[in-house]
């Protein structure tokens, strides 16, 4: 491993980092805005130049009541999505009403070693005031050696007024480099909301 030095004598005395450096900035890549959108797919921008990219769900808002937000991955810019996926999903939630809390593995969203689209938020509202957000980042994506990792935290506000914390996690059991990302519901459109890429420095 090389050694990178800087030529100040002391910290107060730096005015830049060296560009190989890792800072774990997030450089702002691609936003795209759901209009009545079947999906929003990113084909572009995922490659070596970082070592993770991170996805921001702003309100996320269904067509379709009661429907999961999900994604899928791609080695061939986005001709086929069916990356080979294995994931774990959980998810806390309160009512409004404060009726009831609950913490619980869900095995019906997770997926082994399957080819489907993996939901990040389940059960998503379409009232007018209902969304999803949260966020969703990949490790590596052009590494030919390793499986694809990645980790998703969400909130959504649920169609029975209740608001879940989602954790999901997993890998893309793949050692293609995976170079491009496609979001859409479980059914229905998304009708609005806005995907943010960045790339992590």
């Amino acid at each position: 491993m090389a050694l990178i030095s800087v030529s100040n004598n002391a910290l107060q005395n730096i005015t830049a980092v060296p560009a190989s450096i890792p800072t774990g900035a997030l450089v702002l890549l691609s936003t795209q805005t759901a209009s009545s959108s079947a999906s929003i797919e990113f084909t572009s921008g995922i490659d070596s130049t970082y070592d993770s990219y991170v996805f921001k769900f702003i309100d996320i808002h269904p067509a379709t009541d009661n429907v999961s937000f999900q994604f899928n991955l791609s080695t061939d810019g986005g001709s086929t999505y069916a990356v080979t996926k294995t994931t774990t999903y959980f998810y806390a939630y309160h009512f409004e009403n404060d009726s009831a809390t609950s913490l619980n593995y869900e095995g019906g969203l997770d997926l082994a070693q399957s080819t489907s689209d993996q939901p990040v938020s389940n059960n998503i509202g379409n009232d007018n005031d209902q969304s999803a957000v949260g966020t969703l980042q990949i490790f590596n994506p052009s590494s030919s050696t390793f499986v694809k990792h990645f980790i998703s935290h969400t909130n959504q506000y649920d169609r029975q007024d209740i608001s879940v914390n989602t954790f999901m996690a997993g890998y893309g059991n793949t050692t293609s480099p995976v170079n491009a990302i496609r979001f859409q519901m479980s059914s229905g459109n998304i009708d609005d909301g806005i995907i943010k890429m960045y790339g992590v420095k």
